[in-house]
């Protein structure tokens, strides 16, 4: 005999009793407070983003904030700010780990705890998170906590801003500090400045930012403070649990929706700072029962052997990350979203990496293996629903160098491949300039970094016929060059150009791998010319490739070519006139090309996605016209349109 379980009621289908019972206050409590908890965590942001000094901060939303309950109910985290993915994910567990071992009886009002441990509280060292206990009214122990997470310009190490997949141990990697106080009764606590100070560069920018984070932690607890006074103590703990309930709840009917069964995917990185004789690839076993999933990471590589490995929060925020874009996209983050998965992740991995040799520090390299990797996993069970791979690699350029007056300068995230595109899905084309799906980060502007770097912008453009056609068009490949204007060391990161990452769903196709180059001053002299780098196959003779796989002799994109190995040259040493090129990944396409309607792909000629030749190639469309000089005089030929999607259907 089959015996039925009863099912829990929704949330939803509560009545108002038991409603309250559960979260000891009304749903409208409940919603003005969550409400109110997620205005002062954006509002944490917004202030940092207007009063930060370091071009990290003010120029790409590095920082994210959250608010987390208190430890009589697990430290659950009901509200997170629309900024950095890969750091929202690990706020939690930082914030529990951090007060544990710190020791919950041992802060008091007025404190502010500090760590950037990567294995104990998520991403990489020059992230610090800095933690406000919130008493309420005499409380033995904090009701809340309130915690900023922001990446500081430099925390230290051999490599200037530290952006670099070569550093091999931690010892290399920068300042770790476990949890321990900056503030005590709102007063500085001068040996740890001290130690920060006597660690990292750019002293200055580092005190200006931790102040201003300060300051945006007292106002949040002020304003949190203030809620409680006006819907009571019991409403506000309820408030937390009511969006930690709900934020697994929908989870878990997204779990519920796949079919049943074991899904697998797997993703890859070209190699680490050693050499290019191992690939490292993340492993991805989903097992869906009911409402309920298992996500094993099983089968992942061990930990590479520099910088380029993730920690275990990192893979957990991963996942979190993926199953809530393709299965729960509407509802917001909190800790709940993960109560409905069992995470397996075997230890010493890439993205569970152990100290000293197992280094963190390009986290995301690893930890984005594992969102592409579920969205493969996923693609088929999802059907009309799965979405396109995206770029994937950062490509993250870090130079430093030293002014004219001598005042020291470093860049990073800035001149590289940082932004690309997003994969196609049943209801667009993916975006084309934008961040991989961890991120959620600002375009730097160019007026910005031209002021305060010796370095110009050249391109920054879209790169034809490197989208994943679809009936749904992948978003473009993007083009960055940069022309450096004095003496400068470099370390450009490509990790993901040896096999395309945009792949395509549901009829869609793959799009093609990018690839980055430099250029000394005698192969291309911009001044002299008069004139940018074009596009054009025969610049690329003159080139150096820095990472990608080209014809050796003609350094062009070839699938078939010859991989270049990104850490060959560690360091690149430029004089001025230097030219660094980046091309990214193009991201997948959704649906058959054929389906794509003429006159959708007539625009994308015009607009410079496709090309006259990519536009018959690719979805059996014939224009005419000059896109050039006359984009908006192209017409469709509908004969000969008709007779190549004819032959090829």
């Amino acid at each position: 005999m089959t015996v039925t379980q009863p099912q829990p009621t929704l949330i939803k289908d509560l009545s108002r009793a038991e409603f309250e019972g559960r979260y000891s206050c009304d749903r409208l409590t409940a919603t003005v407070l969550n409400n109110k908890f997620q205005y002062i965590v954006e509002h944490m942001c917004s202030g940092l983003l207007n009063t930060a000094f370091s071009i990290i901060l003010r120029d790409w939303y590095d920082f994210a904030a959250v608010i987390s309950g208190p430890r009589s109910l697990g430290y659950p985290m009901p509200a997170v700010s629309n900024s950095l993915l890969l750091f929202i994910g690990t706020m939690d567990e930082a914030v529990h780990n951090a007060f544990e071992e710190y020791g919950i009886e041992n802060v008091r009002q007025g404190d502010v705890l500090l760590g950037n441990d990567p294995y104990r509280m998520g991403n990489h060292v020059n992230d610090l998170c800095l933690m406000r206990p919130v008493f309420y009214r005499g409380s033995e122990e904090p009701v809340a906590f309130i915690t900023l997470r922001a990446h500081m310009l430099d925390m230290g190490g051999v490599v200037p801003a530290g952006f670099s997949g070569t550093k091999k141990n931690v010892y290399e990697n920068g300042l770790v500090l476990a949890p321990r106080l900056l503030y005590r009764d709102d007063k500085p606590v001068k040996e740890t400045y001290d130690l920060i100070f006597d660690n990292a560069r750019f002293g200055e920018l580092l005190f200006s930012d931790l102040t201003s984070i300060y300051h945006d932690l007292l106002l949040a607890e002020r304003m949190l403070v203030e809620a409680i006074d006006r819907y009571g103590l019991d409403a506000y703990l309820g408030a937390v649990q009511y969006a930690c309930d709900l934020g697994a709840e929908t989870m878990g009917g997204g779990i519920a929706a796949l079919p049943d069964g074991d899904y697998v995917g797997e993703e890859q990185l070209d190699c680490d700072g050693v050499d290019d004789t191992e690939e490292y690839k993340v492993k991805v076993t989903i097992r869906v029962r009911g409402d309920r999933a298992e996500v094993d990471l099983s089968g992942t590589s061990r930990q590479a052997r520099t910088s380029i490995n993730a920690g275990w929060l990192d893979a957990r925020t991963a996942t979190a990350v993926a199953l809530k874009l393709l299965l729960d996209p509407k509802t917001p983050y909190t800790s709940g979203a993960m109560r409905n998965i069992d995470l397996v992740l075997p230890e010493g991995t890439l993205v569970s990496a152990l100290p000293p040799e197992g280094v963190i520090f390009l986290y995301w390299e690893a930890s984005n293996l594992v969102v592409n990797a579920t969205f493969r996993a996923l693609r088929e069970a999802l059907g009309a629903r799965a979405a396109g791979g995206d770029y994937l690699s950062l490509n993250i350029h870090n130079a430093n160098g030293v002014s004219p007056d001598g005042t020291p300068w470093v860049t990073m995230a800035q001149c590289g491949g940082e932004h690309g595109p997003w994969g196609a899905t049943q209801e667009a084309d993916g975006e084309t300039y934008t961040v991989f799906y961890q991120a959620n980060n600002i375009d730097p502007p160019t007026e910005a970094i031209e002021k305060d770097l010796p370095v110009v912008l050249l391109r920054k453009d879209y790169a034809p016929d490197t989208s994943g056609s679809g009936k749904n068009r992948g978003g473009a490949a993007v083009v960055k060059d940069t022309l450096w204007l004095s003496d400068a060391e470099h370390y450009s990161t490509p990790l993901h150009v040896k096999r395309p990452s945009g792949f395509g769903v549901y009829g869609g196709e793959t799009a093609p791998a990018g690839a980055t180059w430099v250029w000394e001053p005698e192969a291309y002299n911009v001044e002299e010319r008069k004139e940018i780098l074009g596009m054009s196959p025969e610049v690329y003779r003159k080139s150096i490739p820095v990472a990608g796989v080209l014809n050796p002799e003609t350094k062009c994109l070839d699938p078939d070519g010859e991989y270049f190995y990104f850490a060959r040259v560690p360091i690149w040493q430029t004089r001025p006139g230097t030219i660094f090129r980046y091309i990214t990944n193009g991201a997948g396409g959704w649906g058959k090309p054929l389906d794509r309607e003429p006159e959708r792909v007539l625009r994308d000629v015009r607009d410079g996605y496709v090309t006259i030749e990519g536009a018959a190639r690719d979805y059996g469309v014939a224009v005419k016209g000059d896109p050039e000089w006359d984009p908006e005089g192209l017409q469709i030929d509908h004969e000969e349109t008709h007779r190549l999607r004819a032959q090829m259907a």
